[in-house]
């Protein structure tokens, strides 16, 4: 009697998070690129889209554009996006004007998915989307998807991470501890780690922090200070990962410079002292507070070194808050960072051990 061949079943693995910015792009990303070298064949898809581009052309998500990009996908092979969360789609939910079963319609968004498994990238923690029916939990539910948990150890991690664990149960499939500093990986390793692994959430992987998924380009910082661009607007690809205030005298200010690496430095568009000074060290770009015009000697200065000067029409404090802000929580849209991530995923995750547990081992 001759046997017939059992068709490959599809799985589903839900990327998600206990907090907004954990890094669940990225993990999804250099998981996605990880796996394709293994020859596992790989789908990708965010049915709550979060992240737009200010004009919204064409309704794309940009997480979404930038992984098809990036793992070079065909239309066929990725869902479009179900959902998108915004203050319109929210308000008519709230007026009874969008009835929609969207549990219902994950149905026919996830329906013929190409490929051995389908990556989909979950909402900023275990409750957006409950509006819609379309939380985590949710989600996974509905697709019989395992889940994969992104977190930074800080704040109440480990008490979200068992939170989490009596929610999702067995779906859990473990968590990845991202950006770990330095200062705090022996204790995990010794001390966390094994304890969330007696209470059934396995470890599967810890990356250290990585100044350069930690910077931010200068591109991102005129957006988010909506600054002018004085100078070398060619530069904008430059990437900040410190940075320092020049509000003191000049042979303090470069006992600072002199130590920070690929700096932003922030001051007042009077201190040409200091925004020479500051041309002549490991400066990404300078950020001229107060909307002053610096002096023509600054900008020639800063053409010659090729360092983009930026002009806000705001004071010091304001201009610091925003960008530390930013940092760490910028989207991953950097070929270089996908990079720098798919190394580090390579070398601190379990790719086996997680094939293993999705039933896809050798």
């Amino acid at each position: 009697m001759r046997s017939e061949s059992v068709p490959k079943l599809t799985k589903y693995l839900l990327i998600g998070s206990t907090k907004a910015y954990s890094g669940k792009s990225a993990i999804a990303l250099g998981m996605a690129l990880g796996l394709r070298s293994k020859g596992v064949a790989i789908a990708y898809g965010k049915p709550l889209g979060t992240c737009f581009s200010s004009d919204r052309a064409g309704g794309e998500e940009e997480d979404v554009r930038f992984a098809v990009e990036t793992l070079k996908l065909k239309d066929s092979q990725i869902p479009s996006t179900l959902l998108s969360l915004d203050a319109e789609t929210i308000h008519k939910r709230l007026l009874g004007e969008d009835k929609r079963d969207y549990r219902r319609d994950l149905a026919a968004y996830l329906q013929d998915p190409c490929g051995d498994l389908v990556l989909l990238e979950g909402p900023a923690n275990l409750e957006e989307g409950s509006l819609f029916d379309l939380s985590l939990p949710q989600v996974a539910e509905a697709v019989d998807a395992s889940v994969l948990l992104v977190t930074r150890p800080i704040d109440l991690y480990i008490d979200d991470l068992l939170s989490a664990k009596q929610r999702l149960g067995s779906r859990l499939l473990g968590v990845v501890l991202n950006d770990v500093p330095s200062d705090k990986l022996e204790s995990i390793t010794t001390t966390v780690r094994p304890f969330l692994e007696a209470k059934g959430i396995p470890v599967l992987g810890m990356l250290p922090r990585s100044a350069l998924l930690r910077s931010v380009s200068v591109k991102e910082l005129v957006h988010q200070l909506k600054a002018e661009v004085l100078c070398r607007p060619d530069r904008l690809g430059l990437f900040v990962e410190t940075l320092t205030i020049g509000a003191m005298n000049v042979s303090s200010a470069l006992k600072y410079f002199r130590k920070a690496i690929n700096m932003a430095v922030v001051t007042g568009g009077d201190r040409t002292d200091i925004q020479l000074a500051a041309l002549e060290s490991s400066t990404q770009c300078l950020i001229l507070t107060g909307h002053l015009p610096p002096s023509p000697l600054v900008i020639g200065r800063a053409e010659e070194v090729e360092i983009p000067v930026l002009s806000v029409d705001l004071d010091t404090l304001t201009t610091v808050e925003i960008i530390d802000s930013t940092f760490g929580s910028v989207r991953l849209h950097e070929t270089i960072k996908v990079e720098c991530v798919t190394q580090l995923m390579a070398e601190h995750f379990d790719m086996d051990g997680m094939l293993a547990s999705l039933g896809m081992g050798d």
